[in-house]
This record gives structure tokens, sequence and C-alpha cells, in this order.
């Protein structure tokens, strides 16, 4: 039976056949999520993402450099999982208020992770936080996405399709916060309906 991977004491690690496969990462990616969630990007650290993942910090390290990449690992396999369920979602017959209220709907559930997304969101519009062109990038792949067609034909441009779907995004996590019991996801769900069928908001009164 092959031993598992330990570090040597000349300092060299001796790793097993699992040791570099792609699951190891993805489990050392999740463990980063549940971090970051937990403490915020700023307090986590790599030896709490380590024993999450069930590995030793030099494992870890064998994998990612740092905090960095492992934030933006973190990030982008979030961005896939959300891509995933619209998909699923819109393959189903579903509507575009439904595919953000069920990416939404799991955030929700976790209070911690939602402090700790909006907290990175305003500390990643500083051009040298690590994570500043990652958002700066979903936001062009957001406009990709409304502009495609399948979440409707609003005589709006896709850029005012993103900035308004994105405000509205972040304003729904704030109130859910605030007033966990008001149904925050309803309203977005009749925002998204307004904007893919009349491309306006509604007039002011």
């Amino acid at each position: 039976m092959t031993p598992p991977a330990q570090d040597s004491p000349a300092g060299t690690r001796r790793r097993g056949p699992n040791a570099s496969t792609p699951a190891r990462r993805a489990q050392i990616v999740r463990a980063a999520l549940e971090s970051f969630a937990r403490h915020g990007f700023e307090r986590a650290s790599l030896r709490d993402i380590a024993a999450r993942a069930g590995v030793t910090h030099a494992a870890l390290l064998h994998h990612f450099s740092g905090k960095d990449e492992l934030l933006l690992a973190a990030l982008a396999q979030r961005e896939d999982e959300e891509r995933a369920t619209a998909e699923r979602i819109l393959a189903a017959g579903g509507s575009a208020g439904g595919v953000l209220s069920a990416v939404l709907r799991e955030e929700f559930k976790d209070r911690e992770y939602q402090r700790s997304w909006l907290s990175l969101v305003v500390a990643a519009t500083d051009p040298d936080h690590p994570a500043h062109d990652f958002f700066v990038g979903r936001r062009a792949r957001l406009r990709t996405s409304l502009n495609d067609g399948r979440l409707g034909t609003a005589p709006v441009t896709a850029d005012d399709k993103v900035t308004m779907v994105l405000a509205m995004m972040d304003g729904v996590r704030l109130q859910a916060l605030m007033e966990p019991d008001r149904d925050a996801l309803g309203v977005l769900e009749v925002f998204m309906r307004a904007l893919v069928t009349t491309g306006e908001p509604a007039p002011h009164s």
C-alpha cells in the first residue's frame, strides 16, 4: 500500500499518487471558500484552509503559491458554479429572475458568506487588490451573458443591464442581511421580469 504524502526531514516531500490531482486542488479551493466566508480574506489563514482541506500546510503550498492565488481560484470556482446553475435553469425553461434567485438563495443561507462577499467587493475596487481584475472581468462576462438574447430582448444596452443587475444584486444582499425575514428575492424576481420584458425601470413616483 502506498504511504500517504508527508514531509521528509530534508524538507522535500514524498507525494502519494493523488497529491497533484485536480480533485485535490478543488478540495483545497472549497476549503478556501469556507475559510474566506467565515473569516474574510484578510483574516483567513493558509493553515486554517489547509486544516479544512485535510492537508498539510506544505501540501497546500505545493498546489498554490499563497492566499492571492487561492482567492482567485475560489472566485473562479464560485463563478463556474453560478454559471452551471444558470445553464441548468435556462435549459429547464426557467426565467432570468429565477436564475439570479437560485444563485443568491444559496448565499442567503450563510450570512457570514454574504458579509465576506460584500467586504471583498468593496475592497476589490482598489486597483491593487488581488481580486480587482477578476471583478472587472466578471462585469464583462455578465455583459456578454445578458447580451446573448437568452435572458430577454429588453431595449436597453448590455452595459445598462449589467449596471442595473449588479446594483440590484448587491442591494438585495444588504437587505437580506438587515432584514432576513423580508422577501428580498421576490423583489429581485419582479425587477428581472420588468427588465427583460420592458428594459426600462419603473417610473419614479
